[in-house]
C-alpha cells in the first residue's frame, strides 16, 4: 500500500505535555466545547451537539448480560454508587456521562476463575438521549473474555471502566453497530495491575457520528496493555477514535494498532494516538500504529500520532501512521491469475484487516465482523466508477 505523510491540514502538536492533561468528574470544570479546543477541533460539533444537552438526559439503556454461571453480574443504582473503578473523565462528554448515568452494569470475573466461554453484554440505547455505565473487572489471577455489543438507534453518552487485577488475563471487545443515524460518545478507561495482560479492541461500523476515547492506566510493573481497533467509514459518516497510553510504571509493555477503511463522499475518520512515557517508567516497550485505506474519492482520514518520552531508560518506543489507496501491485498480481477485478479488491481489503480481525480470538464474532465488512464492500463493488483507482 502506498503511504503518505500526515495530512497537511493537521496543526502542530500542542506544546502542553499530556502529563498535564486535565481530568474531572464535573462537566462544568471543562466548559461546554465550542470546537476550537485541541480536543474537539476534528469533531463535527453540529452533529454531536445533541449529546451536550445536560437537561435532556433521561432513563437508562437496556443492558443484557449472558455468560458462564461463575461470572458475577450486578446492576447498581446511582444512589448506591461507591468510588469509580478506573480513572477520572478526560473531557466534557466523559464527565457528562458520569453525571447523568442512572445505573451501572457490573461484570466481575472472580479471583483465579478461568472462563471457558465469553461473556456477552448487549447494549440497546434507544433514540432518546441517555447515559450509561458499564464496569468490567477481572480479579487477580483470573482469565476471561468480555464482548460488548452496541446496536439499534442511539443518542448515547457512555462510560466503560475496565480493570485487570494482578496477574489477570482479560480481553474486552466493544462492537458498535448503531443504526445509520446514531450519535454516540464513549469513554473507555482501562487499567492493568502488576503482571496483568489486558487486550482491548474497538470495532466501529455503524452510526452517523461516533467519538470514542480510550485512556489507560498502569498500576504495577510487568503489565501488558494492547489496544486494537477496526473501523469502516461509509459516505457521510464521522468515526473518531482517540487513544491515550500512559506509561507510569516500570517494565511494562504496550501495543496500539488501529486500521480503518473509508468509502464514499464525506466519509471521515479521525485517529489520535497519544503515548506518554513517564519519568518512573523504566524499561518501557511501546509502539502505536494507525493505517487507513481510502477506497473512493471524497473520503478523508486524519491520523495524528504523538509520542512523549520523559525517561531515557526504555526498551523501545515508536509510532507509525499511513494513509493510502489500493496497492496496484497486489491487484495486478491477483488479476493476472484470473481473479476478477472486483473480487481482487475484496481480497486486498480483507488482507488489510486480517491482522486486527485475527486478534478477536472468538470465531463466531470474527465471522460476524467479516460478514459486516463484506456487506460494506458490496456497496463499493457495485459502484466501481466511484473508486479512487478507476479515475
Amino acid at each position: 500500500m502506498t503511504t503518505q505523510k500526515q495530512s497537511t491540514n493537521v496543526l502542530e502538536p500542542s506544546k502542553v505535555s499530556r502529563a498535564d492533561r486535565f481530568t474531572s468528574f464535573a462537566s462544568a470544570d471543562f466548559g461546554r466545547p465550542q470546537g476550537r479546543e485541541e480536543e474537539w477541533r476534528f469533531t463535527p460539533m453540529r452533529r454531536i451537539r445533541p449529546l451536550f444537552e445536560a437537561d435532556a438526559y433521561a432513563g437508562a439503556p437496556q443492558i443484557d448480560v449472558r455468560g458462564p454461571e461463575n461470572v458475577i453480574v450486578a446492576t447498581v443504582r446511582r444512589e448506591e454508587l461507591v468510588d469509580p473503578v478506573v480513572l477520572a473523565p478526560g473531557d466534557y462528554l466523559a464527565a457528562l456521562a458520569w453525571e447523568k448515568f442512572e445505573e451501572t452494569t457490573e461484570v466481575i470475573i472472580p479471583r483465579e476463575v478461568e472462563l471457558d466461554e465469553p461473556v456477552y453484554i448487549t447494549v440497546a440505547a434507544g433514540p432518546e438521549l441517555k447515559a450509561g455505565r458499564i464496569v468490567v473487572k477481572a480479579e487477580a489471577m483470573s482469565k476471561g473474555t468480555v464482548v460488548i455489543l452496541h446496536n439499534g438507534p442511539a443518542l448515547f453518552d457512555e462510560t466503560v471502566e475496565i480493570e485487570a487485577g494482578e496477574g489477570a488475563q482479560l480481553s474486552v471487545v466493544a462492537v458498535h453497530e448503531w443504526d445509520r443515524d446514531g450519535v454516540h460518545a464513549s469513554s473507555h478507561r482501562v487499567r492493568a495491575a502488576r503482571n496483568a495482560t489486558l487486550q482491548h479492541m474497538i470495532v466501529t461500523l455503524g452510526g452517523d457520528t461516533v467519538r470514542i476515547n480510550v485512556d489507560t492506566d498502569f498500576t504495577g510493573p510487568g503489565a501488558d496493555i494492547r489496544l486494537n481497533g477496526l473501523y469502516f467509514v461509509d459516505r457521510g459518516q464521522h468515526l473518531e477514535h482517540r487513544v491515550f497510553m500512559y506509561h507510569s510504571q516500570p517494565d511494562c509493555y504496550s501495543r496500539v494498532a488501529y486500521k480503518g477503511a473509508l468509502q464514499g463522499k464525506d466519509a471521515r475518520s479521525v485517529w489520535i494516538g497519544d503515548c506518554l512515557i513517564g519519568v518512573d517508567a523504566d524499561n518501557t516497550d511501546t509502539y502505536e500504529l494507525n493505517r487507513n485505506l481510502i477506497l473512493t474519492e471524497g473520503a478523508k482520514a486524519d491520523s495524528v500520532p504523538n509520542l512523549e518520552i520523559e525517561n531515557g531508560e526504555i526498551e523501545g518506543a515508536g509510532h507509525a501512521s499511513a494513509t493510502g489507496r489500493f496497492d496496484d501491485e497486489q491487484l495486478f498480481y491477483l488479476m493476472s491469475r484470473g481473479v476478477p477485478p472486483l473480487e481482487a479488491r475484496r481480497l486486498v481489503i480483507r488482507g488489510f484487516f486480517a491482522e486486527i480481525l485475527n486478534s478477536v480470538g472468538i470465531p463466531e464474532l470474527q465471522d460476524r465482523l467479516i460478514s459486516q465488512i463484506e456487506q460494506e464492500l458490496k456497496d463499493y463493488d457495485y459502484a466501481p466508477d466511484q473508486s479512487a483507482d478507476s479515475k
